[in-house]
């Protein structure tokens, strides 16, 4: 291929890319709660309903839960803040435009295509958690297994996402806004719903009432976190809880995806911020849902296997438990798929963004209809952060370790190259390494990380010493022409910002539902503390009262929150008169 065709298929492919193409100006950077908030939010899913109870049904001890989860998701953070976060902020550039320049287009349309499906796959998990709880007005049996063994459960699948499709296509950015709003009332759910039955769980240890931390640690390790797999079996084990916690975002942290969200951070220390979506998350929510599930199994008489997340939710807070599940797995399946459609856009030349997600959301919609996508969640996640972490391992191979060796940054672009082939070879080779690994029983799946990073990093970095990146760098690593440049919705909110008169007025209008909003949300969690205060005595009684005006507040909660956020989303915005 001459230089002139080669110039030409960069060009071509870089116009199908919807990623910013330059570093973040420092004007556009962002402050510390602004992360803060956006992983509390994207880390209390409607994935952590289904992954909190097959912590129980693996039989992991409570010893494994509180410090296995404690330490993994420390490990997460710590991934986050010493290796994600510093590249982007160094950077300023997304990993799909980074990994560009060190791996070239043809690479990153590989990378590209293989997250989209991920993402479907992700998406569908999620759309499956919502018809759990969709299904329980109509009498649908619960799906626990591979296949749907109900035609009625298929036909609830295909409406939630026709849905969710319809959603992701037309209204991303106000079901953006209205997921702050969720996200909240979502989390209480969680803590709501271990409160309510805590009673239970101490009456099923044998105790009265619970009066201290040991006490509370015995019923956890008698009637929820056993250690014993649940008709027999080897359980999870502490180092299995660890690594999971560690690798349940891998391709996120370790595998650089979030240099999106970190390259508008004002210091890469922002990364230490990823505590609030672990902590609140991956490990408060975690435990919660394990604890809402053994009680629903209680209650019920059954094998907590045989219940879905829907069946647990609504056990514990009636319906404004299958409301949680049902909004928990909109709002995080909507921007997944939306994800699915841009990453579908680079083998998808002019495709608008509404006909790629369109196309995106029936295969997920497909997906969805088959409960394996949750009953097999732990396995997918591990395997989804394997198949992607390669490419971060060769990206901070290059960014960090080629200046301290000798060898050229950015080489394969300095030569014009259309495929790093070392860097798709190395890709390649560590996938097949670790399925090596894992299908011999040398390593189980949950621990392949640290040795596959390595494995990608010293392959790498022989491979490309032999294809040129000894050679110093040529003129221009990039074609001639400038980056292409896109309007930063952020920015462009930041510069809207006015204080007229009238958007005055119009804060101070805002905080009557602010007010109202807040106190339904305090309702909302006092009504399951007094069942929880009330111990064991007429438990059934309490917690059916709580079933059916649990719904109230909630409700009352979104219409006052919803409106507090149009308004002062639109205080922040108006114009100078």
């Amino acid at each position: 291929m001459s230089a002139q065709q080669a110039t030409k298929a960069i060009r071509t492919l870089d116009r199908l890319y919807e990623f910013d193409r330059e570093p973040v100006s420092r004007e556009r950077l962002l402050g510390p709660g602004y992360f803060a908030g956006s992983f509390a939010g994207e880390h209390v899913a409607a994935t952590e309903f289904v992954i909190g109870v097959l912590f129980v049904n693996w039989g992991a001890s409570v010893r494994d839960i509180f410090l296995g989860l404690a330490i993994g998701n420390l490990l997460a953070v710590l991934t986050w803040a010493l290796i994600c976060a510093p590249i982007a902020v160094q950077t300023r550039l997304t990993l799909y435009w980074y990994l560009r320049r060190i791996g070239g287009p043809f690479m990153t349309v590989i990378y590209n295509v293989l997250n989209a499906v991920l993402f479907c796959i992700l998406a569908g998990c999620m759309i499956t958690v919502s018809a759990s709880a969709v299904r329980i007005p109509f009498n649908i049996p619960a799906q626990v297994d591979w296949y749907p063994t109900d035609l009625r459960f298929v036909l609830v699948v295909l409406g939630v996402g026709a849905v969710v499709v319809t959603l992701a296509i037309l209204g991303f950015k106000r079901l953006a806004s209205f997921a702050t709003v969720c996200a909240p009332w979502v989390f209480l759910m969680f803590i709501a719903g271990a409160l309510v039955m805590l009673p239970r769980l101490t009456e099923a240890a044998g105790l009265t009432a619970i009066g201290s931390w040991s006490d509370f640690w015995h019923v956890g390790r008698e009637v929820v976190w056993t250690g014993q797999v649940p008709g027999g079996g080897a359980p999870m084990g502490f180092w299995k809880v660890t690594a999971f916690a560690w690798i349940c975002n891998l391709a996120m942290h370790g595998g650089l995806s979030d240099m999106a969200l970190f390259r508008y951070a004002r210091h890469a220390r922002y990364g230490y911020f990823s505590a609030f979506g672990m902590y609140l998350g991956h490990y408060l929510a975690w435990i919660c849902a394990g604890m809402m599930g053994v009680g629903a199994a209680l209650l019920l008489n059954v094998p907590l296997a045989e219940l879905d997340a829907g069946e647990v939710a609504f056990q514990a807070l009636g319906w404004a438990g299958a409301l949680a599940v049902v909004i928990a797995g909109w709002t995080t399946s909507n921007p997944t798929l939306y994800r699915a459609g841009l990453a579908l856009q680079a083998v998808t030349p002019n495709w608008s963004r509404a006909r790629v997600t369109l196309i995106a959301g029936v295969i997920t919609t497909i997906i969805a209809c088959f409960p394996f996508v949750f009953t097999r969640l732990l396995d997918f996640v591990g395997l989804y952060g394997l198949l992607l972490v390669p490419a971060g391992a060769i990206v901070v191979t290059e960014h960090w370790i080629f200046p301290r060796i000798g060898l050229t940054r950015y080489w394969a672009s300095s030569k014009g190259l259309l495929m790093n082939r070392a860097a798709l070879i190395a890709w390649f080779t560590a996938i097949a390494f670790a399925l090596l690994l894992e299908r011999t029983g040398t390593l189980h799946l949950f621990f392949l990380f640290l040795p596959v990073y390595l494995f990608t990093s010293l392959l790498y970095t022989g491979l490309a010493s032999i294809e040129g990146a000894r050679e110093p760098a040529g003129e221009s690593s990039e074609d001639g022409e400038e980056p292409v440049r896109h309007p930063d919705p952020i920015s462009q909110v930041e510069q809207a910002e006015g204080g007229s008169p009238s958007s005055e007025r119009r804060n101070r209008m805002a905080w009557l539902p602010g007010m109202i909003a807040a106190a339904a949300l305090s309702a909302c969690f006092v009504m399951p503390l007094m069942v929880c205060l009330a111990g064991p005595d007429n438990h059934t009684g309490n917690l059916t009262l709580l079933r059916q005006w649990l719904i109230l507040p909630s409700l009352i909660y979104f219409v006052a929150g919803t409106l507090f956020s149009v308004r002062m989303r639109r205080t922040r915005i108006e114009p100078q008169e």
